[in-house]
């Protein structure tokens, strides 16, 4: 019994885990079709976010709460750059997913080496850079006349914005040199350490604490689901959206603003990963690796669970979580000692790795049965 309760225990806390995870994605992906490949950047921004705000509360009186500046200032950041990714990148790839996919793809890849780069010396060129070109972009769009010089524009400016913020980066580099031109994070892993009140665990059975960062997460999750049901169900926005969903052309002719809907959700979307990745720092290293180690699981969470439904995440989180649990940890060892088969395969699968391999092949010939997860859409989304 306690190996069994311990087994339950460590399943939940890996599931809410990959509930966190995949619940911006399930968002995104499934209240508005978009594959983003940029969703694991997205949680790793949030990760290094609460690197960041753990770094400049220290030694302050807020030090031992940084944790909730952390999850506020995460789910800003990956708001924000979900924004930039879908008025820049996606708006322009509705209706066609294998461009949206090889284009977030191609983002996931400038963020992971823009966050192996970064340094006072890339910031301000981008910083300048941005500046430069989209200020003066904004400012002569609101021409009436700027779609007839709009290739010219863009044929000048791009060069001369991107000369010019070359020119400023290299000086300053030079004068000013290695802290200056020094990574802020490099390729090596940083680490976060959890505020005091979440060390230690809560006695569950005899010989089995249950981590006080795991009950955490267990509890950022369920208020997370709780906010976006009340979001989606009890708010004016949160109808818009589901009527986008359903109906895009119907919701647009009800003069719902569909554009506005779409980044709206997306941002949350965005937001939620960060969060996920502000969670996911108390458990392990920070590096620009950490969003592709979760990328694969939460997409299985939500495919399995069925595209759009809330309740299929989690109910897929839960079953993903348990066995993977479950397998790695060979809780079931004991109870198949009658079997030596059973018990070599048992202990064959007993890692990381070969539990994930097992629980992938299972839901491989899961979808063969159900297709369209535990939970089908049903009506007029299917239809269309």
């Amino acid at each position: 019994m306690t190996a069994i309760l311990e087994s339950f225990f460590g399943g939940l806390s890996i599931a809410s885990v990959l509930l966190l995870a995949a619940l911006g994605l399930a968002i995104v992906f499934g209240l508005m079709g978009v594959i983003n490949m940029a969703h694991g950047e997205l949680m790793m921004l949030g990760a290094y976010t609460t690197f960041v705000v753990q770094n400049v509360l220290k030694g302050t009186p807020l030090e031992s709460v940084y944790i909730l500046f952390a999850l506020v200032t995460a789910f800003i950041m990956a708001s924000l750059l979900g924004i930039i990714l879908e008025r820049g990148v996606v708006r322009y790839l509705y209706g066609r997913p294998l461009e949206t996919l090889l284009a977030t793809w191609g983002v996931s890849l400038i963020l992971q080496q823009l966050i192996r780069s970064i340094s006072w010396q890339l910031a301000t060129g981008i910083v300048l850079f941005s500046l430069l070109f989209f200020g003066t972009l904004w400012f002569f769009s609101r021409r009436g006349d700027f779609e007839r010089f709009r290739g010219w524009f863009l044929g000048v400016m791009l060069p001369i914005s991107a000369a010019i913020t070359w020119f400023v980066s290299d000086l300053l580099g030079k004068t000013h040199k290695m802290p200056f031109t020094r990574p802020w994070f490099g390729t090596q892993g940083v680490d976060v350490t959890a505020p005091s009140w979440l060390r230690g665990g809560v006695p569950i059975v005899p010989g089995y604490q249950l981590p006080l960062t795991r009950l955490f997460i267990i509890l950022l999750t369920a208020a997370c689901l709780l906010g976006v049901y009340w979001f989606l169900n009890k708010t004016v926005w949160g109808l818009r959206i589901r009527a986008v969903t359903q109906n895009r052309n119907m919701s647009a002719c009800l003069g719902i603003p569909t554009q506005k809907v779409d980044a709206l959700t997306f941002a949350i979307g965005s937001g939620l990963a960060g969060v996920a990745g502000c969670a996911v720092s108390l458990l392990s290293s920070v590096s620009s690796n950490l969003g592709q180690q979760y990328l694969v699981d939460t997409f299985m969470v939500v495919v399995v669970g069925g595209v759009g439904k809330l309740i299929g995440s989690i109910a897929a989180a839960t079953g993903i979580g348990l066995l993977n649990y479950v397998i790695a940890a060979n809780a079931l060892g004991p109870l198949l000692s009658f079997s030596p088969a059973l018990t070599a395969i048992s202990e064959f699968f007993a890692s990381g790795p070969m539990a994930k391999v097992f629980v992938f092949a299972l839901i491989v010939l899961f979808l063969q049965i159900r297709p369209a997860g535990l939970f089908p859409q049903k009506g007029r989304t299917v239809d269309a």
